[in-house]
């Protein structure tokens, strides 16, 4: 797995779509800059709203593209088919795959939050050390749990045309969608299931279930409303962050372990 993991972090610090998204997510970090520069970053403000939201809409369609892309180029260029000739594990694969990518996105994400802690700090204007920790957990957490779904993705899709359409669709349910089909959702439940249910979908999306962790821990529960009481409650309380972690783990775990299923049923096919 180490080697896999190794061979994955050369060969994404080679693709262009890496140095491309790494840009893209610098100028995204000095325009937060920019905003904090105007408003105060001290708890859950309407500025820090932004900001999740920000991350929210470029980091999942960055980690689902560069993910799925990552396998489907190894079906299409035959990489997969000079590995598989050696004594290589399926799961160790796999697995190696999601590590490099892992480390690959977390060092385009860290220099993204570090050039903008280098100019606030070059202009006097820099972040709080407490928020720019939260931020950045939160997007590694956001990365670790839609990698799990990209590898997935990778393992399903046989081309990248079809991992980017496949890619784009999960982004935009997650992301973009997620508001819409939960109200039509909630809208065909007798009334005293929509609560019970509003809490349960939650854990159906990465995306969501992040965000609402943050923003409680950012002393903003109060503005999602009583039907969140209870998030609120359990998340304040010190064993909600290990729940909390124990659901991101659980997460991560079924996804990379059902592609390494369908990888290894693909395998036994050819």
């Amino acid at each position: 797995m180490r080697a896999i993991a190794l061979r994955e972090i050369k060969l994404g610090f080679r693709n262009p779509w890496a140095y491309s998204f790494m840009a893209l997510f610098a100028l995204f970090s000095l325009a937060l800059l920019l905003i904090q520069s105007q408003a105060g970053m001290s708890g859950y403000t309407s500025t820090t709203g932004t900001m999740i939201n920000l991350i929210l809409y470029l980091l999942p369609l960055m980690t689902l593209l560069l993910g799925s892309f990552s396998l489907t180029s190894e079906k299409e260029e035959g990489g997969w088919r000079l590995l598989s000739s050696f004594s290589l594990r399926t799961h160790s694969y796999i697995w190696g795959k999601y590590v490099g990518l892992a480390v690959v996105l977390l060092v385009i994400v860290s220099i993204g939050f570090g050039l903008s802690g280098a100019a606030g700090a070059l202009f006097g204007r820099g972040f709080e050390l407490q928020a720019y920790g939260r931020f950045l957990l939160f997007s590694a957490l956001i990365i670790f749990l839609f990698l799990g779904i990209s590898v997935l993705l990778g393992a399903f899709c046989r081309n990248r045309w079809q991992a980017l359409t496949y890619g784009v669709g999960v982004w935009f349910f997650f992301i973009l969608g997620w508001p819409t089909i939960l109200i039509a959702v909630l809208g065909f439940l007798p009334y005293l299931w929509i609560k019970p249910a509003l809490v349960a979908l939650i854990f159906f999306n990465p995306a969501e279930l992040n965000r609402l962790f943050l923003i409680v821990k950012m002393g903003g529960g109060s503005i999602l409303g009583p039907e969140y009481y209870q998030w609120v409650e359990w998340i304040r309380q010190p064993s909600g962050s290990f729940v909390f972690a124990g659901v991101c783990g659980l997460w991560v775990l079924a996804y990379v372990e059902l592609a390494t299923w369908i990888w290894e049923r693909g395998r036994r096919r050819e």
